[in-house]
């Protein structure tokens, strides 16, 4: 019995068991670290190219390289930034500038003050584009006057207008800047009117009537 257990005792002293202080460490965090390098290495390839196909100003040309700096400056004037500006280039409010002029088609009233700029229009605090929601036709009605002159990069427009709807206040606007052009020199009377621009169109739209539709429509007469 004593042969057995001191045999027992010497094979279990030659197994050599881990000890807690050599073990190697989980694979798992290499792994890890791994993926984690090959996804931070993709995105600079990723930014490296779209840094490379983006054109930097001084490869664009003078007109890309003014239209993009006009573009950033519209960007950093919006809201309550444009609304200070605005203010800021008009000191005492519309009344106390000197160039003014009011404009009017249908219903909508519009008064216009022409500063010397590089073409930009304001209106009710607002750019000019989103104001009129993007329409060409009523962007073209603000500067047909400063175009048949050949000032639509030498004047900003400041436009406060109330009343009608958009394409009466683009039109009310074209009077109001017509007027405000002739202000500033007597001579741009003679293009401006062969043009028609200095007109006021009358047109209204006419009241409705008792007992009828509309301006002039009448109900189904029945004679029984």
């Amino acid at each position: 019995m004593a042969l057995s257990v001191s045999s027992l005792a010497a094979a279990l002293s030659h197994l050599s068991l881990p000890s807690t202080s050599t073990t190697k460490p989980h694979p798992a965090p290499l792994l890890r670290l791994r993926s984690t390098s090959r996804r931070a290495a993709s995105l600079a390839l990723r930014a490296s190219a779209a840094e490379a196909a983006e054109p930097s100003e001084a490869d664009l040309p003078a007109e890309e390289v003014v239209a993009v700096e006009e573009e950033a400056e519209e960007d950093a004037l919006s809201g309550i930034a444009l609304r200070k500006y605005v203010k800021q280039r008009l000191p005492g409010g519309f009344a106390a500038q000197r160039i003014t002029a009011t404009g009017r088609r249908k219903t909508a009233i519009a008064r216009v003050v022409l500063q010397e700029g590089t073409g930009k229009v304001f209106i009710n605090f607002r750019d000019a584009k989103e104001y009129l929601q993007g329409n060409p036709m009523w962007m073209e009605y603000c500067k047909v006057p400063l175009m048949t002159l050949g000032f639509e990069n030498n004047y900003d427009v400041f436009v406060k207008v109330h009343g009608g709807g958009l394409s009466g206040q683009a039109q009310a606007i074209c009077l109001g800047v017509a007027r405000a052009l002739v202000k500033i020199s007597n001579a741009n009377r003679v293009p401006l009117k062969s043009e028609g621009l200095l007109t006021r169109d009358t047109r209204i739209v006419e009241r409705k009537k008792a007992g009828l539709k509309k301006a002039r429509k009448r109900p189904q007469f029945s004679k029984r």
